[in-house]
């Protein structure tokens, strides 16, 4: 029997999809732009607001005889043992491919925002704790053990990582961020898309774009940010991990800027994605965001009309489950209304990715090829507890309270100490998905700070009590904490965020906060353990930062650490022991008082301190800080001889740190830039690049940053990306505040309008 061209492995794969469309009716190209949700109905506890509008009820065996594009959470909806649900996928995909003409499964994809959300699989830290380690390469090799996981039950695309850049931290999804800086998002971003995609998982990356410039910090309001701000803040993550990284997805953002919707924005999705970008791959919406085109955003009046807008836009993929893509847009095809070019579109870039997965084979397999699975492994684990190790913060330790005594008696205090949660993002699997479960256990363990510090200090007396809740107003506690802490040699207060969504929690989607206080009464509690006179340690277990200049100077050490995982409980412990030396570094600025907000470093001259406002929005711990239990010494500074430049030229500035403590430690060496005159306001000082140094006593180590003009880069007044010639300042720096050393550089000659090709990193090289 003659194979066809389609199934023929040795022709190009854009052949192979061409005669596979030019075979296929009306029904069985749209049956390839969309998912299903089975896990979703119409009726009962929802995961998000509006899910059961945009839920239809439908035959599935009726659905699947055209095709299917995706398969949307088989593991992430409820709890599913892996090897259960392996072969519960797989049992799917070959009824999936036998009801259909052409035996093609679909993309079956998940959600992998700080590991694979599923049941006993690996809770990580949040992205915002891998900003705070400023380690790219840890984080790759996380998102390689994901891809592995994730791959490993017969998962093709993974709906991460998320590139918005914090503009506002009061938003709820600020957790699920980097960190307040594109060149920090983009390139820990970029590193996770190479993990991820490394192991042939799809890496999507979202939201594109805006979703964070949301105004007053509140989920999916309209962003107001300007066309500069849009282009030099939102962009260049997004850019950088498809340049850097090679995501084969995007997911357009929920969210409207200037009155377009980014899911009907051509401009978006297209012009700038696939004709500046040259991007080939797919274009996923967000959860119901076609039809939020027609019942949110009102630019559509229709669920056709809706999937119009969206295809003639770019999304090629509806998800979670068809609401447009399906009976909707194929009568609309009929009627002329709709040209079926776009869904052609639409179905050839789909039908190239399946190609790419091998899933057009006439050899494809569904079933796993490996047993066990075991999807929280010895090694997933390690691994987590080294990345939750490196992103915790010591914000201050001003007497040296740290590290704790090892037989000293220890109140531990607060609501976030003794709850394992404490450790979890809202993405994890049981902070997203087991509340509607509260007859499973979490299937991983997870050890809270309590527990944790007991092991770490077994010849310590400890003591606890919880003093109040996360967001309960009730003050009945406090008393027993005070009490406990007058006892003790120390006060460990262990505050902070409770993840959840929409709502049921203090961070997460949907859970945006009035302003920058602590949740609830906590800030009470603290006063009270403060007044004791007892040293306290603040921890703070937190999805975004909180005012803390309420307490500057009155406590004994500040330890942040931004929902560490799984092994957050023993990594934050060993930090308090001294086992393990802080040196994690603020990929958020920590602000001075809860109002006033927003704010983040990257502000232009009137952004800053200044007589024009009796408000000042300098933040007490600046981006990029952290401190350590050794000490280090920056010197020999030294650039290229040639301080003078060509707008295309480059300049090299090196800088030998050494450890002068007395035990192994990390520094972050950032490089700034200042740009004191340009043809547009620029802020004040912007991060460009940074490299992490692991020393061990008295070792040195001497780092070159190879600065390119490319990056003094901004778009001007038309529109344009320009280097433009005139002085710059590099700083070195251990903060975006703390600034070890400068150079002066100057740029000559004419202004240059840069392409695609411009460079987008600083690399560095180190000696020693």
């Amino acid at each position: 029997m003659t194979t066809a061209p389609w199934r023929d492995r040795n022709l190009p794969a854009d052949v192979r999809v061409t005669d596979l469309l030019s075979r296929m009716t009306l029904e069985e190209k749209t049956a390839q732009l969309y998912g299903v949700w089975v896990g979703a109905t119409a009726d009962g506890d929802g995961v998000a607001p509006h899910q059961h509008d945009m839920t239809a009820d439908y035959d599935f065996d009726e659905l699947i005889r055209h095709g299917l594009g995706q398969l949307t959470r088989p593991f992430g909806t409820a709890p599913v043992d892996p090897e259960s649900g392996a072969r519960s996928l797989a049992r799917a995909q070959r009824r999936i491919a036998a009801s259909g003409r052409f035996g093609i499964p679909a993309i079956a994809h998940e959600e992998c925002l700080a590991g694979f959300t599923a049941w006993r699989a690996t809770a990580y830290p949040v992205p915002l704790a891998w900003g705070a380690t400023f380690n790219p390469a840890l984080v790759e090799e996380m998102a390689r053990r994901i891809g592995a996981d994730l791959r490993s039950v017969g998962v093709h695309q993974g709906l991460a990582p998320v590139l918005d850049v914090v503009r506002d931290p009061r938003w709820g999804r600020v957790e699920e961020t980097i960190g307040e800086d594109p060149y920090l998002v983009g390139t820990i971003g970029a590193a996770y898309v190479r993990g991820l995609e490394s192991t042939g998982i799809v890496a999507t990356l979202k939201h594109f774009a805006g979703y964070a410039s949301s105004a007053g910090a509140r989920n999916l309001a309209p962003v107001r940010a300007g066309t500069r701000e849009f282009a030099d803040v939102t962009l260049p993550p997004f850019e950088l991990a498809l340049r850097e990284g090679g995501a084969r997805s995007v997911m357009a953002a929920y969210t409207e800027t200037d009155g377009v919707p980014a899911s009907a924005d051509p401009g978006l999705l297209t012009e700038l994605l696939r004709t500046e970008w040259n991007f080939t791959g797919t274009v996923v919406s967000d959860y119901f965001g076609i039809g939020f085109l027609q019942t949110l955003h009102r630019v559509a009046g229709t669920p056709a009309e809706a999937a119009h807008a969206a295809l003639a836009a770019g999304i090629d993929v509806e998800l979670p489950t068809l609401k447009c893509y399906g009976q909707p847009l194929v009568e609309a095809v009929r009627a002329g209304e709709v040209p079926e070019s776009l869904v052609d579109r639409a179905a050839r870039r789909v039908l190239l990715q399946k190609c790419e997965l091998g899933l057009l084979d006439e050899d494809w397999q569904p079933e796993p090829t490996e047993a066990p699975i075991d999807l929280d492994s010895t090694a997933n684990r390690a691994l987590a507890r080294r990345l939750a190790e490196e992103s915790v913060v010591l914000l201050d330790n001003p007497d040296g309270v740290l590290p704790l005594a090892p037989d000293t008696r220890i109140a531990v205090i607060g609501p976030r100490a003794a709850d394992p949660l404490a450790m979890l993002g809202c993405y994890s699997f049981p902070s997203h998905v087991l509340p509607r479960h509260p007859e499973t256990r979490t299937g991983i363990e997870i050890p809270p700070l309590l527990e944790a510090l007991r092991a770490e200090l077994p010849d310590a007396k400890v003591t606890f009590a919880e003093g109040c809740g996360v967001a309960d107003p009730d003050p009945s506690g406090i008393e027993e904490a005070v009490a406990r802490a007058a006892e003790a040699d120390v006060c460990v207060a262990v505050l902070g965020d409770r993840a959840g969504l929409f709502g049921r929690g203090t961070s997460g989607e949907g859970c945006d906060a009035t302003d920058l206080q602590l949740p609830g009464i906590q800030a009470d509690l603290l006063d009270a353990l403060v007044a004791t006179g007892v040293p306290v340690v603040l921890v703070l277990l937190t999805g975004r930062p909180y005012a803390l200049g309420r307490w500057h100077g009155r406590l004994g050490a500040v330890v942040q650490a931004f929902f560490p995982g799984e092994e957050g409980g023993p990594a934050v412990a060993g930090v308090l022991s001294g086992r393990v030396n802080p040196s994690g570094r603020l990929p958020v600025s920590v602000p001075h008082d809860p109002g006033g907000q927003p704010w983040t470093y990257l502000q232009p001259p009137l952004g800053l301190a200044g007589e024009v406002s009796n408000l000042d929005p300098t933040p007490l711990y600046p981006f990029g800080h952290g401190r350590s239990y050794t000490t280090f010494e920056w010197s020999e500074v030294e650039g290229t001889p040639e301080t003078t430049i060509p707008t295309d030229g480059s300049y090299d500035l090196s800088v030998t740190v050494r450890n002068t403590g007395d035990r192994t430690g990390a520094e972050v060496v950032q490089l700034y830039l200042h740009d004191p005159v340009a043809s547009v306001t620029r802020p004040d000082v912007r991060l460009i690049g940074y490299r992490r140094l692991e020393l061990e006593p008295g070792q040195s180590c001497r780092v070159t940053f190879h600065f390119h003009a490319d990056l003094s880069s901004f778009t001007d007044r038309t529109g344009d990306r320009i280097v433009e010639p005139g002085a710059l300042e590099l700083r070195l720096a251990a903060s975006s505040a703390d600034v070890r050393h400068t150079a002066p550089v100057r740029l000559t000659g004419p202004a240059r309008v840069l392409g695609r090709d411009r460079r987008l990193l600083c690399p560095t090289s180190t000696e020693g």
